[in-house]
């Protein structure tokens, strides 16, 4: 165990520390950090998708007024790496998915390198392809890291000796990123290097990615990225747009490029989540103990670049079974390439799972809280390993209690208002507990208190505020005498702004800065003393399993007429152990809530297998929830620390928000109708049976 950083500022609802110079309009986003004599960059990009290019004419888009360069893959300078095919980008004449970059116009405004890119021709050579997913497709195989199949027992026997078998289907579609900022990245040769002003979730991992791949040094390479408005996963890896901005800054060094990402382009070059399907079987005794357990994933990858959104990662640990079989198998198709959403693997693995919670409750006629308090291991059921703290069951008691659970009644179509039906459901949710080592932070002393300096990450999920805060407690000063330095390749290094793990990578080099500050410096340091610390692993750890959990509670109106769905309230229920601020916390809870209500109620990537093209890549036509679409929502979480997290006591929580609430979502609309839906996202039109 490790002793728990002392709080005084910790626990404190502080306000942004940002906050009031981002309303302003004071803060710069990446494209907007000031450069002079810029040139905007407007991308070429394929109609088809698969294939290869067979001419570029470009001659007319050159003879534009404004026009400094046109690029394409006759022209790009040379990639010192080409193994990434997601980046490797106009290295040859190949198309490996509709959407993918062919080149670029840069010129002296956004206006006319749009006018001069409808200018180039680009003649095309199609090949036949393939963008139809499908669970029975024959190319699917075990993903290219390995299979990772569990195999326990003999499922097939416990299946058919079962008192009750529930044996369904379940389905997620296409989601994609879109955070209030595009990807936008602004770079410049010169003769110190590239400098890159980026919108990106890891200044340091971007570095490390790109460095390797331009042929460049790493400390030839700064990328400046201080404020982000948003990621959610999109931004944790560099996609090609970066790098389409680098080759072609390299072709007029002195002069800054600047490219931010169209939305309708976001949805094939900046990553997404591939739909998944779902197969679920689970065997158990009359009393609702479960004896057999399957589950097997399919994912759509792409054949540019593999990226498998692992849908097994939550059974995994979730629930125990005497026999169990747990699969996960990709489908690479010629599409764009996915990559992180919130929560990836969690976020669609429970809807499958929690929604077969739920109907296996109603074949046992158990309160599906009580059916999975039945269920709970006493170890990891994935790794033999005792559990860190499981409290999954305290947070389905205290939601239960929040929510007045006792007055459902269990019956479908129960309860009415008027026209409308009215049902409550509930899932679990549950994301693992990690903290990234090697990050580093820089503690100075100055004349009006302390500089802490560390190259993380703020997406809007309070970096700034809350890391001063850690910052503070540890230097053993009030806030205001800590400045923060962060979001730049010049700090420290920083681990990425992904996979929960931020803050407590963060402030584990922070704290251990000061340590070895006190240590160096004493009780009376002069100006300009200094001290760097590095974060170590976590031995509290070792030897367990390390997870958040949390219980979403829902209830939903159904209108008997039309099939329209709305939202009544949600409740979320978290152990996370200690909560650094309790305002940016509620937020990271509530978004992740609001994010989930997107995945049952409104997201879905509508592509055409025809032309392997998201035919709604805008949001007008690729709907997400909106003010009027969240109804009360509420965020709670159990009083509590975590010494095993380490000496700060937290966990992450940016993720789990958004596991388990869309399957709660669809639990509660089955209790209001009767109807069940296993295929995200639910319509009206689900109900008008």
């Amino acid at each position: 165990m490790s002793e728990l950083l002392p709080a005084r500022a910790i626990g404190t609802a502080r306000s942004r520390i940002e906050g009031p110079d981002k309303v302003r309009g004071r803060v710069p986003y990446a494209y907007e950090h000031p450069v002079e004599d810029a040139l905007y960059l407007y991308p070429l990009t394929s109609t088809i998708a698969r294939g290869r290019v067979t001419r570029f004419e470009a001659s007319a888009a050159e003879a534009v007024d404004g026009v400094v360069h046109v690029l394409t893959c006759d022209n790009a300078p040379r990639l010192a790496d080409d193994s990434d095919g997601e980046l490797a980008i106009l290295q040859d004449d190949t198309i490996g998915f509709r959407g993918q970059y062919l080149g670029a116009v840069v010129a002296t405004t956004p206006e006319v390198a749009r006018q001069a890119a409808e200018l180039v021709v680009v003649d095309t050579a199609p090949e036949q392809h393939d963008a139809a997913f499908r669970a029975d497709h024959p190319g699917a195989r075990e993903p290219e890291g390995g299979a990772d199949d569990v195999m326990e027992g003999d499922v097939e026997t416990a299946l058919a000796t079962a008192d009750i078998v529930l044996d369904q289907r379940y389905s997620t579609p296409s989601e994609h990123n879109n955070p209030m900022e595009p990807h936008t990245t602004v770079g410049r040769w010169d003769e110190d290097g590239l400098t890159l002003w980026m919108s990106t979730q890891g200044a340091h991992p971007a570095q490390q990615t790109l460095a390797p791949l331009l042929g460049i040094d790493p400390e030839k390479l700064r990328i400046i990225s201080p404020h982000v408005g948003g990621g959610f996963g999109s931004k944790g890896l560099p996609h090609a747009d970066a790098v389409l901005t680098a080759l072609a800054s390299r072709a007029v060094p002195g002069r800054a490029v600047k490219y931010a990402v169209s939305r309708q382009h976001m949805f094939p070059l900046t990553g997404y989540r591939a739909p998944t399907s779902q197969h679920v079987r689970i065997g158990a005794r009359a009393d609702g103990t479960i004896t057999a357990f399957s589950f097997e994933a399919v994912a759509m990858s792409s054949t540019t670049k593999e990226f498998p959104e692992l849908a097994t990662k939550p059974a995994r640990s979730m629930y125990a079974g005497e026999s169990r079989l747990i699969t996960q198998r990709v489908v690479p198709l010629d599409v764009p390439v996915p990559s992180w959403m919130r929560a990836p693997g969690e976020a669609p693995g429970m809807v499958g799972l929690e929604i077969a919670m739920d109907e296996l409750a109603v074949a046992c006629g158990i309160d599906p809280i009580e059916l999975r308090v039945r269920n709970e291991p006493l170890r990891d059921p994935d790794t033999g390993l005792p559990f860190n703290r499981r409290r999954l069951v305290d947070c389905l008691r205290e939601g239960a209690d929040r929510f007045d659970w006792d007055r459902r009644s269990p019956a479908p179509r129960s309860h009415r208002d008027g026209g409308w039906l009215i049902g409550l459901g509930v899932a679990s949710a549950t994301y693992p507990a990690m903290r990234q080592p090697g990050s580093q932070a820089r503690v100075t002393r100055t004349a009006d208190g302390f500089q802490v300096s560390i190259g993380a990450a703020d997406l809007g999920t309070g970096t700034w505020t809350v890391l001063t805060q850690v910052a503070a407690d540890a230097l053993d000063v009030d806030p205001g005498q800590v400045v923060l330095e962060i979001g730049d390749t010049d700090l420290p290094t920083a681990t990425v702004a992904g996979g929960s793990t931020g803050l407590a990578s963060w402030s584990a080099a922070v704290m251990e800065a000061a340590r070895i500050f006190r240590d160096e410096h004493g009780e009376a340091p002069d100006v300009g003393d200094s001290s760097t610390g590095t974060a170590g692993t976590n031995p509290a750890a070792e030897g367990l399993a390390t997870h958040s959990y949390g219980a979403h509670f829902v209830q939903v109106r159904v209108h008997e007429a039309t099939g329209q769905i709305r939202l009544d309230r949600m409740l979320g229920v978290f152990s996370a152990g200690r909560i650094i601020n309790p305002r940016t916390a509620r937020s990271q809870f509530t978004g992740g809530m609001t994010m989930g209500v997107g995945m049952a109620l409104h997201e879905k990537g509508e592509l055409d297998p025809r032309f392997g093209h998201v035919v709604n890549h805008d949001l007008a036509e690729y709907h997400v929830p909106v003010n009027a679409d969240i109804p009360e929502i509420e965020a709670h979480w159990l009083d509590e620390e975590d010494p095993t997290a380490g000496p700060l006591g937290a966990r992450g929580i940016g993720e789990i928000g958004i596991v388990g609430a869309a399957a709660a979502i669809v639990n509660a609309a089955y209790h209001a109708t009767g109807v069940r839906a296993r295929a995200l996202p639910v319509f009206g039109d689900t109900f008008l049976r």
